[in-house]
Formats: structure tokens, sequence, C-alpha cells
């Protein structure tokens, strides 16, 4: 089933909050096989203030982990693993195109492509105006909440 998602939903899912939730809405969501999201950029991002002044970019590990936190999502919305913690082991193979500035809206899209048991894998995607920005492949591992 597919279905949008507020950031009080997506909250309600995954653990992270502000100022490390870079998640603004999910547009389309199919438990335990992709999503769609984005992330508004705005100049009160508080990495801006040191990355880098007077010319703002979007460090790319958080374009990374902002596609790590839609894939957790994907993956915990799923009834059999509600509850759960994801904890990313890895990213391979990962592209930097372009970069990622105040203003911009940052469309992200993963597809999970095997769970198994308490691992899995999946492949994320960061747009900007219909370019490409990022990509890369994720590991993860499932794991009981403390």
């Amino acid at each position: 089933m597919e279905r949008e998602l507020s950031v009080e939903e997506i909250m309600e899912i995954i653990p992270h909050r502000y100022p490390f939730l870079l998640l603004d809405r999910i547009t389309e969501i199919a438990a335990g096989e992709r999503a769609v999201g984005i992330k508004n950029v705005t100049i009160n991002e508080p990495f801006f203030r040191g990355h880098f002044p007077g010319q703002p970019v979007m460090p790319g590990v958080l374009i990374i982990e902002a596609m790590a936190q839609l894939g957790a999502a994907a993956v915990l919305c799923k009834e059999e693993y509600r509850g759960k913690l994801i904890l990313f082991r890895g990213f391979n193979n990962v592209h930097f195109r372009g970069v990622v500035r105040p203003g911009d809206t940052l469309h992200l899209e993963v597809t999970l492509t095997a769970i198994r048991g308490r691992a899995g894998k999946g492949k994320g995607l960061a747009r900007v105006a219909g370019k490409t920005v990022a990509s890369g492949e994720m590991t993860f591992a499932l794991v009981d909440r403390a």
C-alpha cells in the first residue's frame, strides 16, 4: 500500500528529531519495498553556519543520511519490523554529481533490494530540480531498541 506521511507520522516511525531529522514529508511509501520523500533545504539549517560560510553547501554525508532515514522509514513501517531500530552498516558506490544549496528541495528515493533476517540492502537516489545530485547503495542491520 502506498501512501503519504507527514513529518509527525515520520517521527512515529523513526527516532530522529530536529536538528537531525532530514525528512519533511514522505510522498510515497510501500512498506518493506520503497519510499519517496523530500527535504526542504533552508538557510536556517544548523550545518550551514560552518559548511561553507559565504557559500553554503549541504554536506554530502547529510544527503546520504537523508536517504538512510527514508530507507529506515520504508523498513520500519512494515508491521513485522515496527519498534526496531535500523543501524546503517555502510554505503557503497556513492556518487555525488551536484551540490545542494539553501532554497533547494531535495527529492529522495530509496528502493529496498533485500531484507533477510536482521540485515538488508537498498539503493538511494537524491535529486534537485530533476538533476541527480547523489546516489548509492546501502546496507543496514535491524536491531531491538534498548
